[in-house]
């Protein structure tokens, strides 16, 4: 019988009773996995500090689990823990040597697992209040895809002539310890900046977002980045991937015992851009978001309301030596 693709978007299965990668029965109380791996909560010590929920309530990261089956994480989960781990630790050319699919895979995990918590809480508090857990259908169709592409860690899946994701990768001189960690789930999308570099990932757009930042990124390439130039390719991808204004679509085959993915061109019958027009004042609304650590209000990020502030590139363009930046201290 050929792999199936389980989805618990079918009949909004969240509960713990249910292994969140395949759906198989679990022990509720004894298989769980943590969303933020042990390795990464205990590096940074994670485990006891403040993580707030979309409804405003607030966990720390050690009480955001996984119900899942122990087969399925000593198969697939933990392996690829420990490359992804090893990998941090080696720094920026040990990640860059790794499969992007695994990149993307292990992001995709930690954000989903989010996504579960998330939903869970939502249940929780919508049927307190006895109304029926209410979420709007693109969010469901961005899930659900997310959880599809999941699955290629348990299922032979392959995408076909296609990666369902923008990823960026930036040697960064950040200080010891650095833990630098944000995502949006609407968007889905994901970034980490630790150790010696900084990562971007836009785990649902077929590599839309960073087609639309080829220009800034060829500039870029190669060079070490300071933290808040990293902080500000990130503001321009988030805003971007807020801009994104494409549901992906994708046809399912199975050809003997492949599951094979192909995306549907993303333009479809539509004359829009794919992107919605670039607001400057908007754009400078992330990027004070981004630059907190540095103080710098949007005022001065847009007191030329043409062309927003920038610490990666100068008035004709050029890329600025991040070792060269005046910064308040």
């Amino acid at each position: 019988m050929p792999a199936q693709i389980y989805s618990p978007f079918t009949n909004f299965n969240f509960s713990n009773n249910k292994c969140f990668l395949t759906g198989q029965n679990v022990n509720p109380t004894e298989e769980r996995i943590q969303v933020f791996p042990q390795w990464l909560m205990s590096r940074y010590e994670l485990e006891d500090k403040p993580f707030k929920l979309l409804d405003e309530s607030m966990a720390t990261y050690k009480d955001l689990k996984l119900p899942c089956t122990a087969e399925v994480n000593e198969r697939y989960i933990e392996p690829l823990e420990n490359e992804i781990a090893a990998a941090f630790d080696g720094g920026y050319e040990a990640v860059k040597a790794l499969d992007e699919n695994k990149l993307f895979q292990w992001a995709g995990k930690l954000l989903y697992g989010i996504i579960f918590n998330e939903v869970q809480a939502g249940i929780k508090l919508q049927h307190s209040q006895g109304e029926e857990f209410n979420i709007s259908q693109s969010i469901i169709h961005k899930f659900n895809n997310l959880h599809m592409m999941l699955q290629s860690l348990n299922l032979p899946i392959e995408f076909d002539g296609f990666k369902p994701y923008s990823l960026v990768l930036f040697k960064v001189d950040n200080a010891d310890n650095v833990f630098g960690y944000r995502d949006e789930i609407n968007t889905m999308t994901f970034s980490l900046r630790v150790n010696d570099f900084g990562l971007i990932i836009c785990l649902q757009d077929n590599g839309a977002n960073a087609r639309y930042h080829q220009e800034a990124l060829d500039k870029i390439a190669g060079q070490t980045l300071h933290p808040i130039q990293f902080e500000e390719l990130n503001a321009r991808f988030f805003y971007s991937a807020y801009l994104f204004n494409r549901l992906p679509e994708y046809d399912i085959f199975t050809i003997e015992d492949t599951i094979s993915i192909e995306a549907l061109p993303l333009r479809g019958t539509s004359s829009k851009p794919l992107f919605d027009d670039w607001m400057n004042k908007t754009y400078g609304q992330v990027l004070e978001n981004f630059w907190k650590n540095w103080g710098f209000l949007l005022l001065e990020i847009i007191r030329n309301p043409e062309k927003p502030m920038s610490f990666l590139f100068d008035a004709d363009g050029s890329f600025k030596n991040g070792n060269a930046l005046e910064l308040p201290k």
